[in-house]
């Protein structure tokens, strides 16, 4: 048995033309091991193909060529096998409206063969915060809870690798915490957890790593510590302890003066020490009141790494 809960080598995925559409190769040889026990962020713009990826392990869309291996389990020579190893929380909430949660978990635990004396139903149903919902339609059901179903049924047959396809997209801030804690205790538990988001917030909070894909290619794959050690520019904001204006700055440090009076400078940390900006300000005859550093953000890095390869 490997360390990879996924090992992908190889993907392709080419959707035939169809009418006036040509052929689209959505992924174009996607290599890609996630490791067991961790959470892992799939990012890309609209359209970069992490939805046919996702469709792939789930078992819904063919592949082209390559091939998948989910928790030491071909997708090729053992398709039920590693179909039950992952489970999947879609993006769009398709619930039939006339079962009940309890009801739509105990059908989704018979379609995985799980016999009725191991179903969880009731220990989930706790889980996602729907346990006095549990009699009620599924159409009297709020959007969140609908949500929370939708995790409800990934989790019914006990996968080891669990798919978060955009989870908290359009939900409230309340519900978007109960996912995070709830994700936070199956890691834990020694659930691996493949995320895909476009609040790069949450995938700079949550991920342990994280690949990023555009137009059907892998573009870069590390840590997420790692990649927000790409940027190298940081930003240095100081407060006056008087209304002054910005000094004069040699080109390698950009300034600006806030409408708060407050003054920030742009700097490559590999070119510039901070101690430079601070020795300006003093010469300036600028007596500073508060000093602090600001670090790039996951969005910043995301955003210079698909511009890079538009076109």
């Amino acid at each position: 048995m490997t360390d990879n809960a996924i090992e992908i080598k190889g993907l392709k995925k080419t959707y035939a033309a169809t009418g006036k559409s040509p052929a689209k190769e959505a992924l174009k040889g996607i290599d890609l091991n996630i490791p067991r026990g961790s959470i892992f962020g799939l990012l890309g713009p609209n359209g970069a193909g992490k939805s046919t990826l996702i469709n792939i392990l789930a078992g819904l869309v063919v592949k082209s060529a390559g091939s998948v291996n989910i928790w030491g389990f071909d997708q090729d020579r053992n398709p039920r096998q590693s179909r039950a190893a992952i489970g999947i929380m879609p993006q769009e909430p398709h619930l039939d409206p006339f079962f009940t949660p309890a009801g739509s978990l105990d059908v989704q635990a018979g379609l995985y063969g799980v016999p009725k004396a191991q179903r969880k139903t009731a220990e989930i149903l706790e889980l996602i915060g729907l346990t006095d919902k549990a009699d009620a339609y599924a159409r009297s059901l709020s959007g969140g809870m609908r949500r929370r179903l939708l995790l409800g049924k990934a989790l019914v047959h006990t996968p080891q690798v669990l798919v978060l396809d955009e989870p908290t997209a359009g939900v409230d801030i309340e519900l978007r915490n109960m996912l995070w804690r709830n994700v936070r205790k199956l890691n834990d538990d020694g659930m691996t957890i493949i995320l895909t988001t476009h609040y790069l917030e949450e995938a700079e909070e949550m991920c342990d790593e994280i690949a990023i894909i555009n137009h059907g290619e892998q573009i870069v794959r590390d840590s997420t510590t790692n990649l927000l050690g790409r940027l190298d520019s940081k930003t240095l904001v100081i407060t006056p302890d008087q209304a002054v204006e910005l000094p004069s700055l040699p080109n390698n440090i950009t300034g600006a003066r806030q409408t708060d009076g407050r003054l920030t400078f742009t700097y490559k940390s590999s070119e510039t020490p901070a101690e430079q900006i601070l020795s300006l300000v003093r010469d300036a005859g600028i007596t500073i009141k508060d000093v602090h550093t600001q670090e790039a953000h996951l969005e910043e890095v995301f955003l210079s790494l698909t511009a890079s390869r538009e076109g």
